[in-house]
């Protein structure tokens, strides 16, 4: 099984949206701010989710309205792969 992680997550928003100008996406706890703090909306994490689909072959539904941290992107995502044959 392999397993998404933050960093690779990182990666993958800021393909999808790019950074907002002072945040750091490699600070300690940014796992755990909202998205819309790290300057993300709705679009981004509909971009972020389709990336991860396409990536692992997994699916998400209805993640968009569930997740609100990448901590919990993760949870959601890993849950999936978890479930993987």
């Amino acid at each position: 099984m392999s397993e998404l992680t933050l960093p690779v997550l990182v990666e993958i928003i800021r393909e999808c949206a790019g950074e907002a100008d002072g945040v750091d996406l490699n600070g300690e706890g940014v796992g755990d701010v909202e998205l819309n703090v790290l300057g993300y909306d709705s679009l981004a994490l509909l971009e972020a989710i389709s990336q991860v689909e396409r990536r692992y072959s997994i699916g998400m539904p209805d993640a968009e309205t569930r997740i609100r941290t990448l901590n919990q992107f993760l949870d959601q995502a890993n849950e999936q792969l978890a479930r993987r044959p």
